[in-house]
């Protein structure tokens, strides 16, 4: 069998799973169920193990209350960062595909996935609104700057701008599912919770398409893009590892928490794995597709995302 054939194969499973297996933002959360309300006092929304901040000084001096009103900020600030980036995607994406020839087996895939980003976003939004909280997501120089340079590319340099997908994408689902692990031992509040398996499900199918594409389409690069590839993946996912899993700076204000218990949090030990861990398997792709090299290995310890497992292989 071919790679095109690989390719198209792997497109129809996903494109059967989005059928058989989606959600809807509001038919499939009972918005209104009391169990799901949002008490900016529940011990239920502190922050989870996970979180770096949680286990700082600052964090475990303050009352039940503040810690879950922090929590509760923190939450709301994670989703609408991410709504603010499957924006970007979803804008990345149409654009790609209204360039796509007829017969282009991704044609269809590529919007069950604008239709579920769009889902995600409606999801993310409606918990922001309850929460009744300012949250800011993604900074607004960062937003203009993806708008300008980062939405274009899915024509002009596709696999650069599936790099920026992972780069969204990738911590964000580390996260959640560590989350979710972690709340076989922790009460998690059911509509993170919720959210959060909704949001991991679907997410698994975008991943998988985008490392495929990686695959299909990276040898097919001239020297000169795959070079540009290679130094420039290490710089954005550093960024972007960083938008996503960071303490916004309006929760800093809003939740009163000082600049250096943030940065003892951020810069922690572990604090600095769950970075590296973040990117973990765009890490290990980026080595299927011998884009590493001596340059590039300097750019990915520059930015905090090599591994003991990068040296190792």
């Amino acid at each position: 069998m071919t790679a095109t054939d690989e390719f198209t194969v792997m497109v129809g499973r996903l494109n059967k799973l989005s059928v058989e297996r989606h959600f809807d933002a509001y038919a499939d959360i009972d918005w209104d169920d009391p169990k799901f309300a949002l008490d900016m006092t529940d011990p239920r929304l502190e922050l989870p193990v996970l979180d770096p901040l949680r286990h700082t000084d600052w964090y475990a001096a303050q009352t039940p209350d503040v810690r879950a009103a922090v929590g509760c900020y923190r939450w709301a600030a994670c989703m609408k960062t991410g709504w603010h980036f499957e924006n970007l995607l979803q804008r990345g994406l149409l654009r790609h595909t209204f360039s796509l020839p007829n017969g282009a087996p991704e044609f269809r895939y590529l919007h069950h996935e604008i239709i579920e980003e769009s889902q995600h976003t409606l999801m993310f939004q409606e918990f922001v609104n309850r929460s009744g909280l300012p949250v800011r997501g993604m900074p607004w120089g960062l937003r203009k700057l993806a708008e300008l340079v980062v939405v274009p590319l899915s024509r002009l340099f596709p696999a650069l701008f599936f790099l920026f997908v992972l780069g969204g994408e990738d911590p964000v689902d580390h996260l959640q599912r560590r989350v979710l692990k972690d709340s076989d031992d922790t009460d998690l509040h059911p509509l993170v919770e919720r959210i959060m398996r909704i949001h991991t499900t679907e997410e698994a199918r975008h991943l998988s398409f985008a490392r495929h594409y990686m695959h299909r389409r990276v040898p097919e690069l001239g020297f000169v893009r795959r070079q540009a590839l290679a130094l420039v993946a290490p710089v954005a996912l550093g960024i972007m590892a960083r938008v996503m899993l960071w303490p916004t700076g309006d929760l800093i204000r809003h939740g009163g928490v000082p600049r250096r218990v943030v940065r003892q949090a951020n810069w922690s030990p572990a604090g600095r794995q769950l970075l590296k861990d973040s990117v973990s398997k765009t890490r290990k792709l980026f080595r299927e597709l011998g884009l590493i090299n001596p340059l590039s290995r300097t750019l990915w310890k520059a930015a905090g995302l090599w591994d003991e497992e990068s040296k190792a292989k």
